[in-house]
């Protein structure tokens, strides 16, 4: 009974608006009639009520349901809803004209059709108008005691942060900057445009603000990094709403304030892959992803699912990562056919049952370890994961007649100095060796280097330092990186591998090479604290295996531009396939019995470049490859 009864009060509200509009459809109907025969000397008597009258109401409000009037809400009126009622209002003369054909309009003047939609409209959309300036007008005046909010932005973003933190009822916000010289002096939702950008710390000041929101989603790097300065100048506390993309991928709400990250400091312009291209690739495949719990893994197994694969096979030696990623697989893209493989990729019987279980069409192999000075004294993992896992995987995607192959290697493997260098550089050798006797399986092979936020990076390491109160250790004042996000990454992968050539090395833009220094101070900046003042930075000196600087191409890999301006293919150096292949049974014999010297033997004779590191030595400086696309804009 009380479930009815909320119901039937649930509905009072919308009965209530669906009289107000008949009424005001009958005084239209009315008032016009009565302006037009007031001009008469004899007019005639006008009745409240009769036929005419009734049809009209009954047509008008049969094309108010079909119109969906009451679809929308008067608290938020809109021009939608204006146009909305022009719709209906005009719908509603065409419908009264028709029917009233019948008796030759007797009794209904001209100028009263001609007429009645502007003023229905103008009686209908005006209360709608008037309350929700009302309810605004009382938002505004709750908002006194919030917090004072000022806004960096009048755009858009900034005219919907407005409504949100009205209706929030925590804020206040008290004005906006802009840097529009046109925006200047005027009022967005009733609020001032007090200045420019430049303007934020003596604005700031002089409202008594308590926290500055940045409006401009469209903001690249470089105009984040100016605005991130601009607010710390201030000495207030700053936010940043949500890209759209971080939206639509479900890493943000819409209207969520969020802090502002080193990712968008660092990041470049939006990548746009070519998504027909990939789709059209991708599209209903069965793909296998090894390493699908790992940073990249993980988020290759999601771009897949978002972008036309039928099914995915996830294969990944720990439990708790294969948990998490099929978990969340089967949640996000319930209509995608997942298959969880727990077990090694270094173990041929995992990988036969992995490919045995559906036909796979497309592997990207992305399991590895990556971790340099762990590795350095961990040469034998080393080689055993990264290169025989590899070798195993790879051939046994050759003889399944897998069609394409995409091994993930990283910038270490150019000039390779240390374990991870050499053992990817290596596998990369054995992608473009199969290659060449497969017929069927097109090897392709993706180098790029860190990626933000992936597990063991950097950026985590001084998140963490930095809560702690620091101090933040940098190994040198003068290394360099680059740096993209994970989500990037893995589009410039697909994108490579829809365009990808027989035994091709891509390399994806990772942008200029990010002083390390500069990455661990700008992080302290948004943590709220003074790097140096309130954070120590120390120097640890370089750690085993690492150098100076990156570098992303031999430089005789004669390296052309493709499809894409963010994707680069190196050409394919000179080196003995037969050899390559040939010492990998000698490796699998070394392993086995734990011989490092062998290892670094076989290491050596078979990639003379492999110059490994003194601990107590670096590489002052590198030999840089600059990045064509780069160059030719500058």
């Amino acid at each position: 009974m009380s479930a009815r009864w909320n119901r039937i009060i649930a509905l009072v509200p919308r009965a209530a608006i669906v009289v107000h509009d008949l009424f005001m459809v009958w005084a239209c109907w009315q008032l016009l009639h009565a302006g037009r025969y007031s001009i008469l000397p004899d007019a005639p008597a006008l009745p409240l009520w009769n036929v005419d009258t009734s049809l009209v109401l009954g047509i008008q409000a049969l094309v108010f349901w079909r119109v969906g009037l009451y679809r929308g809400l008067w608290r938020f009126a809109s021009v939608a809803d204006l146009i909305n009622i022009f719709k209906a209002s005009f719908i509603g003369l065409v419908a009264i004209v028709l029917t009233l054909m019948w008796k030759r309009f007797d009794g209904v003047p001209m100028s009263v059709l001609v007429i009645y939609p502007f003023a229905l409209s103008a009686l209908l959309g005006a209360p709608r108008l008037l309350y929700r300036a009302w309810k605004d007008y009382q938002s505004v005046q709750s908002d006194t005691s919030g917090r004072r909010v000022l806004i960096l932005g009048a755009g858009q973003a900034a005219e919907a942060l407005v409504r949100d933190l009205r209706r929030s009822g925590e804020f206040d916000p008290v004005g906006l900057l802009d840097d529009a010289p046109h925006l200047q002096g005027a009022k967005l939702q009733g609020l001032p445009i007090l200045g420019t950008l430049d303007d934020a710390a003596a604005v700031a000041r002089e409202t008594a603000a308590k926290l500055i929101v940045i409006a401009i989603p469209s903001l690249d790097a470089v105009g984040m990094q100016r605005v991130v300065g601009l607010c710390e100048s201030t000495g207030v506390p700053f936010r940043t709403v949500p890209k759209l993309t971080d939206i639509l991928q479900g890493q943000s709400l819409p209207g969520q304030l969020k802090e502002v990250a080193i990712e968008d400091l660092l990041g470049r312009k939006p990548i746009q892959p070519d998504w027909s291209l990939i789709r059209t690739w991708l599209g209903g495949r069965t793909v296998l992803v090894t390493g699908a719990g790992g940073s990249i893994g993980s988020e290759l197994c999601r771009q897949c699912a978002r972008h036309g694969a039928g099914r995915i096979v996830l294969l990944e030696m720990s439990e708790l990562l294969l948990l998490t990623i099929e978990a969340e697989l089967r949640r996000s893209f319930p209509d995608i056919e997942v298959e969880a493989v727990l077990g090694d990729c270094g173990d041929p019987a995992v990988i036969r049952h992995a490919l045995s279980l559906h036909r796979i069409e497309a592997a990207f192999h992305a399991a590895a370890y990556k971790q340099v000075p762990v590795l350095e004294r961990q040469l034998r993992e080393a080689v055993r994961n990264n290169i025989l896992a590899t070798e195993n995987v790879a051939r046994a995607c050759m003889e399944a007649k897998v069609e394409h192959f995409v091994f993930i290697s990283t910038d270490k493997a150019v000039d390779p100095v240390n374990s991870l260098g050499a053992s990817k550089r290596y596998a990369e050798m054995i992608c473009q060796s199969l290659d060449q006797k497969s017929t069927h399986t097109r090897f392709v092979t993706v180098r790029f280097g860190n990626v933000l936020a992936s597990a063991g990076s950097v950026v985590p390491v001084f998140r963490d330092q930095i809560m702690k109160g620091g101090p933040v250790t940098v190994t040198d004042p003068e290394v360099t990186r680059y740096f993209m996000t994970i989500p990037e990454a893995c589009q410039l992968i697909l994108q490579a591998a829809a365009s990808a050539s027989h035994g091709a090395i891509y390399t994806l833009d990772m942008g200029e090479p990010v002083p390390i220094r500069v990455l661990a101070e700008q992080m302290i900046r948004l943590a709220g604290k003074q790097p140096y003042k309130d954070i120590a930075i120390i120097y640890t000196g370089l750690r085993p295996g690492e150098k100076l600087h990156e570098t992303l191409f031999y430089s005789d890999e004669d390296y052309r531009p493709t499809s894409h301006p963010k994707v680069l293919e190196a050409g394919v150096r000179t080196f003995s396939r037969d050899l390559v292949l040939g010492n990998v049974p000698k490796l699998r014999d070394a392993i086995a019995t734990y011989d490092i010297e062998a290892i670094q033997e076989i290491l050596f004779a078979t990639m003379p470049e492999f110059d490994p590191l003194q601990q107590d030595a670096y590489i002052p400086s590198a030999n840089v490859v600059p990045f064509p696309a780069r160059e030719a804009n500058r």
